[in-house]
């Protein structure tokens, strides 16, 4: 799923890439990924680009008319032409959600992989007129946003620290991925509770989470679309290396497996040793 440093990288690429740029033509290939009608997508036409915002994890292209606004969700991704492909596009047969023509003969797809469609765009007037946006909590690299702030907002959660960072009305722009590696950056249990934490707790995790994403933000800039997963990837010190060593203590990178996802951590480095029970394991020997 991308989160926020790859999104970032994207709104970075695009943003540079495309200003001043008109788009020709926006072609809807998956009509239940549009989710908006009024304005309708016809109404892009013609408009030029003078922008491009992250909201979250929501990518915001800013035009002379309205904006198109979309989420990539979990397996969704940006595809990017320097000469956008003349084939034509079959709806129902087809990985791309949408393809945008540009005045210059580049252009990109919106696509997904897999059954379960999730990506979604957007037109509209103001980011606020998307519910995903208008729902965001704090961005994490916003300035404003600080240690005593992001205290205030784990004071009196009685849920698990994994899922308090994954909650975009909490926190905006971290996932499954960069949780793990906020975590284990700040050598805590994703299933502590984020009410039990004591204020040295807040101020690691704090730190953890802002210059773990700093640092992965840094990694993605100036990287084209095509690079940003693989940099993504070979960055991770735990997340998708189960079964790997820690790069930090040398113990053993372990999973814990949920119905559409996992976790992964350190038991040396986040719970003490203890092996954190597998689920899905659980489940079958019951």
């Amino acid at each position: 799923m991308p989160e926020m440093p790859e999104v970032q990288g994207l709104v970075d690429f695009l943003g540079e890439r495309l200003a001043g740029v008109r788009i020709e033509r926006a072609t809807v290939a998956n009509i239940a990924a549009l989710k908006t009608y009024d304005p309708p997508i016809e109404a892009l036409k013609g408009t030029e680009i003078t922008g491009a915002a992250r909201h979250g994890k929501f990518i915001d292209l800013e035009t002379t008319g309205p904006r198109l606004v979309f989420h990539l969700a979990k397996a969704g991704w940006l595809r990017w032409y320097d000469e956008l492909p003349k084939t034509i596009i079959r709806p129902g047969k087809t990985p791309i959600a949408l393809r945008v023509a540009l005045s210059d003969g580049s252009g990109f797809d919106l696509t997904e992989a897999g059954t379960k469609k999730s990506l979604a765009y957007y037109v509209v007037r103001t980011p606020a007129d998307v519910p995903g946006i208008a729902r965001l909590g704090p961005d994490p690299l916003d300035p404003a946003f600080t240690r005593d702030g992001f205290s205030e907002l784990l004071a009196g959660r009685r849920t698990q620290i994994k899922g308090v960072l994954r909650d975009q009305s909490i926190i905006a722009g971290v996932g499954n991925a960069y949780s793990d590696e906020i975590l284990h950056a700040a050598k805590m249990s994703p299933y502590a509770l984020a009410s039990s934490l004591s204020d040295d707790d807040v101020t690691r995790l704090f730190d953890a989470m802002t210059s773990t994403l700093r640092d992965a933000v840094a990694e993605a800039s100036g990287k084209p679309p095509a690079d940003l997963k693989d940099a993504k990837r070979r960055g991770m010190q735990v997340h998708g290396r189960r079964g790997e060593t820690c790069p930090v203590c040398g113990d053993e990178v372990r999973s814990v497996f949920f119905a559409d996802n996992s976790l992964e951590y350190c038991p040396t480095c986040q719970t003490g040793g203890k092996i954190l029970a597998d689920r899905r394991l659980s489940r079958l020997l019951k």
